[in-house]
């Protein structure tokens, strides 16, 4: 399975509202560290919004485009 197909079954929106996941969900779809995403955040090439504790949370649809825009598909030979 996927690493987007295990994202679309985990999460989604919940109530009509938009899903918002944790630095670590988004660091396991890309395969990095949590930190190289709140970098990606802090550079403005992910939107994040804060809690009111101060975490960092993503859009998921923000996220699955991101990673849709740097997921290249394989030509045949």
């Amino acid at each position: 399975m996927t690493a987007i197909t295990a994202a679309s079954r985990t999460f989604g929106s919940v109530n009509g509202q938009e899903s918002l996941l944790t630095p670590g969900q988004v660091a396991a779809l890309f395969h990095v560290d949590p930190k190289t995403v709140t970098r990606w955040a802090h550079a403005g090439r992910l939107g994040s919004l804060r809690t009111p504790g101060g975490h960092r949370r993503f859009r998921e649809t923000e996220v699955m485009q991101l990673l849709r825009s740097l997921t290249t598909e394989a030509t045949r030979v």
